[in-house]
């Protein structure tokens, strides 16, 4: 594979565009391929499985781990253990992110298992973006697992989105959240084809004052299926929010499940969920303006998705 595909790769992942600065790890084909710690986040690889320890050190601020994975062969199965220890008092971003490109016809997968231990007041962005391209012969398969633990008053949030490309994905994200902490996941997925999304979410507001808010939106076209199932579960004082909203075309199939248990009388826990198709008199106005129908329906997407 050429170098400007590969260039092409991490500008549509991790948004890279030339030499990255700070912290910095590159996985590709199932290789640790290059990795650069910082002064404060420092990469370390493991030694009893695949994957990396990444630390950064209280009180860390506005610095950014960069951590993308590339497949570009036919017939690679990559498994990855990577566990993140966020030091007490830290504000900082983390961009993930997978691209699979498979010009053969066989399946190329890769299953990310991360462990987020979030400290004491410590403020973390995350940011994953997944994508695949390559024959329409060969599969391409993405299977993220994000576990998240929080500790007192820290903050997270989680932007994961699924571009396209995929022809199958399961994702499953269990957190657990302490006294006074808040977590935000903003989950986009879209889906074509015959492609399968699935999407498992399970939080536990397990301290007092503790807050959650799941938003997902996707778009299904072709004749490819969805499944969204949140579970949000206050054992505490809390609050969650929980808002899932679909757009479905052509012959697609969604299913949005979900699920709300309260364990404690201060529990305020409440879930939305909406599908439906492009609405015609958005499309006939954007007709007017001289957009075709496919342009009209990529304006509404794009706008959805954004």
């Amino acid at each position: 594979m050429s170098q400007r595909m590969i260039k092409d790769l991490l500008k549509t992942i991790a948004d890279i565009t030339g030499e990255v600065n700070g912290a910095y790890n590159l996985r590709s084909n199932g290789c640790g391929v290059e990795r650069r710690s910082s002064e404060n986040i420092i990469i370390t690889p493991k030694e009893d499985k695949p994957g990396i320890t990444i630390t950064v050190k209280p009180n860390t601020k506005n610095e950014t781990a960069y951590i993308p994975v590339i497949i570009t062969e036919d017939n690679v199965n990559d498994l990855v253990y990577n566990d993140f220890y966020i030091g007490e008092n830290c504000d900082i971003t983390i961009v993930a992110g997978c691209g699979i490109h498979n010009d053969g016809c066989g399946t190329s997968q890769h299953d990310g298992i991360h462990t987020f231990y979030i400290g004491k007041n410590a403020k973390v962005k995350y940011i994953e973006k997944h994508y695949g391209e390559g024959s329409v012969e060969s599969k391409k398969i993405l299977n993220p697992t994000t576990i998240i633990h929080m500790e007192e008053n820290s903050y997270c949030e989680m932007n994961m989105t699924q571009i396209k490309g995929v022809n199958s994905t399961k994702r499953e994200t269990e957190a657990n959240l302490g006294k006074d902490s808040k977590l935000i996941i903003n989950e986009k997925l879209m889906t074509h084809d015959e492609q399968i999304a699935h999407s498992n979410v399970n939080c536990n507001l397990n301290g007092e004052g503790s807050i959650v808010q799941i938003v997902s939106r996707s778009v299904a076209k072709d004749s490819s299926v969805q499944v969204f199932h949140p579970i949000a579960t206050g054992n505490n004082s809390c609050k969650a929010h929980i808002q899932c909203d679909s757009i479905i075309m052509d012959k697609a199939k969604v299913g949005s499940i979900p699920e709300i248990q309260a364990n404690h009388t201060e529990a305020q826990i409440v879930h939305e969920a909406a599908i439906g198709r492009i609405n015609n008199e958005q499309l006939l106005k954007l007709e007017t303006f001289g957009l075709s129908e496919e342009e009209a329906e990529k304006v509404i997407i794009d706008a959805f998705l954004s």
